[in-house]
């Protein structure tokens, strides 16, 4: 299903809404907040399902012991999963980018550690550089910004990363 600009705001809006209700019942843990990574304007469909639960169940597997809670969403929009957890900011950021650098899938998940205001950990402030682009060594961010790659481009990497990493299973 193609989602339109509007939705794909809107949804924003509610997940900003969800982090801030889960940050005022766990005032003083830490709240990591997952999506999958999907250009385009389909956001759900085998791909980011395959992606969404390797990314939770490699993120609870890596917090097994310290999670307090988890809630998940799958939404038209896309998947959200919303862990607090008892580690500290800089702890849980160490673990998020670990995972987002390493796993086979990593470069898909989008894991972003809240800070007390609900804003994103930075990835420099745990020591991490800057996430690459998937089609290209450029930030992530670049060819986001300027468009480098097109769609097609990056779903037909999307598409052979999914099917290299259900391989291996």
């Amino acid at each position: 299903m193609e989602i339109t600009l509007d939705k794909l705001l809107a949804s924003r809006d509610r997940r900003v809404e969800m982090q801030q209700k889960l940050r005022e019942r766990y005032p003083n843990l830490t709240l990591v907040c997952l999506t999958v990574i999907m250009p385009g304007n389909v956001k759900r469909n085998l791909f980011s399902l395959i992606v969404s639960q390797a990314a939770i169940n490699t993120l609870l597997n890596k917090l097994e012991g310290n999670i307090v809670d988890v809630v998940t969403r799958d939404l038209e929009t896309g998947y959200e999963a919303y862990v607090v957890t008892n580690l500290s900011q800089l702890d849980t950021k160490l673990i998020a980018c670990d995972i987002e650098d390493n796993h086979p899938l990593g470069r898909l998940f989008d894991i972003d550690v809240l800070d007390v205001d609900g804003v994103p950990v930075k990835r420099e402030t745990a020591g991490f550089q800057p996430r690459r682009c998937l089609m290209c060594d450029n930030e992530a961010r670049y060819c986001m910004r300027n468009r480098t790659h097109t769609p097609q481009e990056l779903n037909a990497k999307i598409q052979q990363m999914v099917e290299a990493y259900v391989q291996q299973l």
